[in-house]
Formats: C-alpha cells, sequence, structure tokens
C-alpha cells in the first residue's frame, strides 16, 4: 500500500466512480468524525473496520419524480437508485482491494425493515456525516445532507478504506436557509423547530409509521422533507423555483385551482401505479 501514489490513486477512483454515473464524490479523513464529535464514538467508521478514509458516493434524485411523492414513480427511482448505488460501492470496494488496499462497503440503507427501525431507530453507520465530513454538503433542519447542485435530493453510498488519503475541503457556510420548509409540510409533524439551536428535535416514530403506510401502498418513501427543500441548482434547471406555494398548500388541495399544469401533474402519477389514502381507508385494498 505504502508504494501506492495517493493523487494518482484519487484521479483513478475518479475516473471510475464518473464512468458509473456518480454525479457526487468526496474523501472523509477519519479525524473529521472526532474533529466535529457529532457522532457516537461507537458509529465512527474506525470503530467499524481499521479505517482512514471514507470514500463517499452520491447520486442525484431528479425532482420532477420526486415532485410526485408518494407515488409508485418516486418508488421505483428511489429503488434504481438504491440498486446503483449499492453496486458502485461493492465494486469500488472491490477495485481498491484488488490493488491491496483493504476497503469495504457499506450500504445506502444498513437497516432490514421499517419495524426494526421503529424498534431501534437508527443504522450502524450515518452516510449524512460521512458526506458532510467528504465536502459535499452540510445538514439542514430536515436532518439531511444539503448539497449546492441537488438540494437534498441525493443518495449516498460510503467505502471505507485503510488508505489515507487528504480529506476533500468541507462546506463552512450552511447551506440550509432555515425556512422551515420542510417542518411545515411535514405530514406528520415530525420535525419540530428549535430557537436555542439549529438541529430540530426530530420524532422518528411517526415518521417511521408513515413509512410503513406508504410501504403497503406501495408508494414509499415519503419525502416530503426533500421535495420542498428550496436549495439546489437541479431547481434552475427544471424550472421549478417557484413550486413553493403549491408544496404548503398540497395538504389542504382546495386551495390550489385544479388547472395548475404541475399540480395536475403530480396528482396524476399518485393516482395510478399505486393505491391511494382515500383506498386504503375505504378498505379497497
Amino acid at each position: 500500500m505504502a508504494s501506492l501514489n495517493e493523487k494518482d490513486l484519487r484521479k483513478e477512483i475518479g475516473r471510475f466512480l464518473s464512468d458509473r454515473g456518480i454525479d457526487l464524490f468526496g474523501f472523509a479523513p477519519v479525524s473529521r468524525w472526532e474533529k466535529y464529535d457529532e457522532v457516537h464514538p461507537d458509529f465512527r467508521p474506525q470503530e467499524l473496520f481499521p479505517t482512514k478514509t471514507v470514500i463517499v458516493a452520491g447520486m442525484g434524485m431528479p425532482l420532477p419524480i420526486v415532485e410526485t411523492t408518494p407515488s409508485a414513480i418516486h418508488m421505483e427511482l428511489y429503488r434504481t437508485v438504491n440498486r446503483e448505488l449499492d453496486s458502485t460501492g461493492y465494486y469500488l470496494a472491490r477495485f481498491l482491494n484488488q490493488k491491496g488496499i483493504p476497503s469495504i462497503s457499506f450500504p445506502r440503507d444498513g437497516y432490514g425493515s421499517i419495524q426494526i427501525i421503529k424498534e431501534k431507530p437508527g443504522a450502524a453507520f450515518a452516510h449524512v456525516n460521512a458526506a458532510k465530513y467528504a465536502g459535499l454538503g452540510t445538514i439542514g433542519v430536515n436532518n439531511v445532507l444539503l448539497t449546492p447542485q441537488f438540494g437534498p435530493r441525493v443518495r449516498w453510498v460510503s467505502v471505507l478504506t485503510e488508505m489515507e488519503f487528504e480529506g476533500s475541503p468541507m462546506i463552512e457556510n450552511e447551506l440550509c436557509i432555515r425556512c422551515l420548509a420542510c417542518a411545515r409540510c411535514c405530514p406528520v409533524d415530525a420535525i419540530i423547530p428549535r430557537d436555542d439551536r439549529f438541529k430540530p428535535d426530530f420524532k422518528s416514530l411517526p415518521c417511521a409509521n408513515r413509512a410503513e403506510e406508504l410501504t403497503k401502498r406501495r408508494c414509499y418513501p415519503c419525502g416530503i422533507c426533500i421535495k420542498v427543500c428550496p436549495v439546489g441548482e437541479d431547481r434552475k434547471l427544471f424550472a421549478s423555483e417557484e413550486s413553493m406555494s403549491l408544496y404548503l398548500n398540497e395538504q389542504g388541495e382546495g386551495k390550489d385551482p385544479l388547472d395548475v399544469k404541475l399540480y395536475k401533474r403530480w396528482k396524476h402519477f399518485r393516482k395510478w401505479g399505486s393505491w391511494t389514502e382515500e383506498e386504503m381507508k375505504d378498505g379497497k385494498k
């Protein structure tokens, strides 16, 4: 391992990830977990594997599909991105192992079911903090990593490696503008803003119950707090900078004219391909 050139290998990894369609990636030295002291020691990468660096890779979720949530097409996008990330993490770890660098990948979720999450909230390793320490974004009020390119509409995978890489530059300024759209639009009021600190209180059980309901309806995950966040260059790409009023009124649909094209589009995708909330309540499914 000592004979490998860190800069050359870094470039190889960049080409490898770009060839697999990865949008964002960065290198997080394990020293950053200690420096920021935001993660319990038992969940830090150096406790899980003899890690020197965590390589984090992310794929963006196209905003127009995320806006349809909860819908079957959002569910399929989520599953597709998850598969791509798990495969990429596995092959990157394999790529490094073949070079004599011990490495493992941690999958994009890391839990077996919603029921397990309800009983034991959390996973063995947090990609959110890893991506922050890899210089890819900052953590918003919605407890998700916000990126300049996609806001929170990104899924992540991490590779823990024994190779020591120079850390990617961190984003020092908070990307979250604390508009609280995520808290205002949450259908189960799981995000509770605090006046005395940036980080909110978070009620994991209502969020998990919502996920369980949507899983039965075949239109998981919820993703409302991901969808409504105004941060991200993707809003310019998809001309979706003026959608906030629709987001804020979705819980009371009568407030918006039904001829609004975006609104009609979202409702169409929610109606077809999965069971609606009304169909579940009526006992049709």
